[in-house]
């Protein structure tokens, strides 16, 4: 399950990343509202923990734009801010859980899986462009020309996800890596390319006439042959 933490406190977000990743979580810490929400219009969160007092842009501002932007992604809000007036403010936003501070872990660990359930319960929108579709429940991907399908890895779904959400767009090598492989990864570029080179053979294993083309110096785009 992977997991948006939006929090300033670089000490309470160091604390919640380690507890949630011992909880089988995998953590993308961002510091400020900006980030959070670029890194939230991704859509390949399963939940976003979501600080109120945030540099760049607050948090209530940050899930009003996700909602507005039609991001279903489950949110906890966390604040030192604990009046019934706050509260209230950040359910009406769109929050699906509002966690007053100080907490404990552990009721952050339940509130996301009770959240993160919820989300399961709802329909899953089908992610497609051109001859292929992304089949969410299973991480799979099918081309709906020839019938094929093949399973992904978590990296190439995660990767393929993103080039969906924004066909024809040229994705930076940068944004590319630090969305999947987060801000605080030991990996290289190089792990990129050969992800890439994963989904490249996928998507001729299962027939598509789609292609990952490479702009020099600029990133990749998920393209349709002319």
């Amino acid at each position: 399950m992977r997991i948006l933490l939006v929090e300033d406190e670089k000490g309470i977000s160091s604390a919640i990343c380690q507890v949630l990743k011992k909880g089988n979580f995998s953590v993308d810490p961002v510091y400020t509202g900006t980030d959070g929400l670029d890194y939230a219009l991704s859509g390949i969160y399963d939940a976003i923990v979501l600080d109120v007092m945030l540099p760049g842009m607050d948090g209530f501002s940050v899930l009003k734009r996700l909602r507005a932007e039609g991001v279903k992604t489950p949110v906890c809000m966390l604040t030192a801010r604990s009046g019934l007036e706050d509260r209230v403010h950040g359910l009406e936003s769109g929050a699906d859980y509002y966690l007053p501070k100080p907490f404990q872990m552990q009721e952050l660990t339940a509130c996301l899986r009770a959240i993160t359930r919820r989300k399961e319960d709802m329909p899953v929108m089908e992610l497609a462009f051109g001859d292929i579709a992304l089949n969410q429940q299973e991480a799979r991907l099918v081309c709906k020309t020839t019938g094929q399908s093949v399973k992904l890895g978590a990296k190439e779904y995660q990767l393929l996800e993103l080039f969906l959400r924004n066909p024809r767009q040229i994705l930076p090598r940068e944004t590319l890596f630090d969305r999947v492989w987060g801000y605080e990864s030991e990996a290289d570029y190089s792990n990129l390319e050969v992800y890439l080179s994963f989904v490249r053979k996928k998507l001729s294993f299962v027939g598509s006439t789609l292609k990952i083309k490479a702009s020099r110096g600029i990133g990749y785009g998920l393209e349709e042959n002319a």
